[in-house]
């Protein structure tokens, strides 16, 4: 495992060997259902020996209508964020949208995720980047693994070499994604960690409805065949009642079901080790 990842996850005891999971619900939505996800989910992991890291975003900029729910108040989601995280001794994550959001989020959240569509702006990679926070960088839905050196190589030249990258599909028609597993081994060729996002990968966008649909029915799939392929890391968005949810319900795992997924991957990350 990386320095950086030895550092990230300095509070929590687990295996080097094990994949770590990024987890939570999509948005915050309020205090209880963050405390709820990260309480029963650090618990697993801890009995796993997975690292854990929590995510929820503080405010949702990607939306397909204009009247979607986008967050609570940046002050108030990101403060939220930074108390479940000291709350449980975990580190955190949270997406930034623009330049000047690096800076905002930075005290906030241990990593800095970009989101995919925007995996090609250079001012917000090169603002991520000298916060000195490790990067996430979600690969673009319209990005080739390959082409991802180049988001990497804008976060190193600021000196930041914290950098991880996340397969999250490729567009396939107007509604509906793809997995392309080479993409995992080509973007870990960059000498980053690896991670394959489980949820945003089913999703099925541009609905008429003006909500994005999804197959949560296929999480296990994809992330099993990510574990068997070497993935790092898994992020897997998970909820209470995803048919509740605010944001991005209708691909998110039940947060009753993640258990049972977890034993099954931990078996095989054992079996292709």
């Amino acid at each position: 495992m990386q320095a950086f990842l030895k550092e990230l996850f300095r509070t929590q005891q687990f295996d080097e060997k094990n994949f770590f999971l990024i987890a939570g619900p999509c948005v915050i939505e309020n205090e209880e259902i963050l405390d709820e996800v990260a309480e029963k989910v650090y618990r697993i992991c801890q009995n796993m020996g997975i690292p854990f890291v929590f995510k929820s975003s503080y405010r949702k900029a990607n939306r397909t209508s204009s009247k979607s729910f986008t967050g609570l108040g940046d002050e108030t989601g990101l403060e939220l964020l930074k108390k479940i995280g000291q709350r449980y001794q975990l580190p955190t994550t949270t997406d930034i949208h623009a330049a000047d959001e690096a800076a905002m989020a930075a005290p906030y959240a241990d990593i800095l995720q970009i989101p995919a569509f925007l995996c090609r702006q250079s001012d917000l990679l090169k603002a991520a980047g000298e916060t000195g926070k490790l990067v996430n960088i979600k690969k673009g839905q319209f990005v080739s693994g390959e082409a991802m050196k180049f988001a990497v190589d804008k976060v190193r030249n600021t000196g930041n070499n914290q950098v991880m990258l996340t397969e999250r599909g490729t567009t396939f028609g107007y509604q509906d994604l793809i997995v392309d597993y080479r993409n995992l081994p080509i973007m870990a060729s960059q000498g980053v960690p690896v991670i394959m996002d489980c949820t945003h990968s089913l999703q099925q966008p541009n609905q008429v409805s003006g909500v994005t649909g999804g197959n949560p029915e296929m999480i296990g799939t994809i992330a099993k065949a990510a574990i068997a392929t070497g993935a790092d890391g898994l992020f897997i968005e998970t909820h209470p009642d995803p048919s509740k949810a605010l944001s991005d319900g209708a691909n998110m795992l039940k947060l009753d079901r993640l258990e049972a997924l977890l034993e099954s991957l931990v078996r095989i990350r054992k079996a292709v080790l």
